[in-house]
């Protein structure tokens, strides 16, 4: 028995079709545009995605030149090592964008006077992206990680005073602090009168490396 023949790609919607085919042409496009810019925002090399995906370098080198015909298999080995379904390969640039209303992303409260909301309202991968809010005189106390976790965390407006492992460090607007995300923090607002905000990002250790 051979291995899984290549298959027809489906068409997502947006995709132009002709006489109720897919246009081959198109979807190699599609293919070749989203693998590429998803390798470069991973800042990986061709060589470092096939080999994290398990196939040949040629595959990825062919597929980003819109002459691969890949089969199901090689496509849910590339789609894996990139942390995305197989229809974000496939999909069309115009149907992946999203707008969100403010009122869409969840906001959570943490401590006494600290709200919470992703930065970026979808996953991630390997990275927690968090916009922070402190009401005057806010205060929460960090969430421990694994080892090998980098938390960065930048004030955006207002004071906010960060205390890791004991050592206090006061960010004004535009300070950024970086710290081993296993160690015990905390965040403060130091102000009692003015409200303050920061981004906080979370490089997450990766299990078993």
């Amino acid at each position: 028995m051979g291995g899984i023949p290549p298959i027809p790609l489906p068409c997502p919607a947006g995709w132009r079709k002709v006489g109720g085919m897919d246009e081959p042409e198109q979807v190699a496009i599609h293919l070749s545009r989203n693998l590429a810019a998803l390798r470069h925002v991973r800042g990986l090399t061709q060589g470092a995605l096939a080999k994290t995906a398990g196939v040949p370098r040629s595959t990825v080198a062919n597929l980003e030149s819109g002459a691969g015909n890949p089969s199901l298999a090689v496509l849910l080995k590339v789609a894996g090592a990139l942390g995305v379904p197989i229809d974000e390969l496939l999909a069309s640039p115009r149907a992946k964008v999203r707008k969100w209303q403010g009122s869409e992303i969840e906001t959570t409260n943490r401590g006494q006077g600290v709200s919470q909301r992703p930065l970026v309202p979808e996953p991630v991968p390997d990275e927690i992206l968090t916009l922070m809010d402190f009401a005057p005189g806010g205060l929460m106390r960090g969430m421990p990680h694994l080892p090998g976790t980098r938390e960065y965390f930048t004030c955006l407006s207002g004071r906010v005073t960060i205390f890791v492992a004991g050592d206090r460090y006061d960010l004004a607007p535009g300070d950024v602090v970086g710290f081993p995300g296993n160690l015990p923090h905390s965040y403060q607002n130091p102000d009692e009168q003015k409200a303050a905000r920061g981004v906080s990002a979370v490089v997450l250790a990766r299990v078993g490396v």
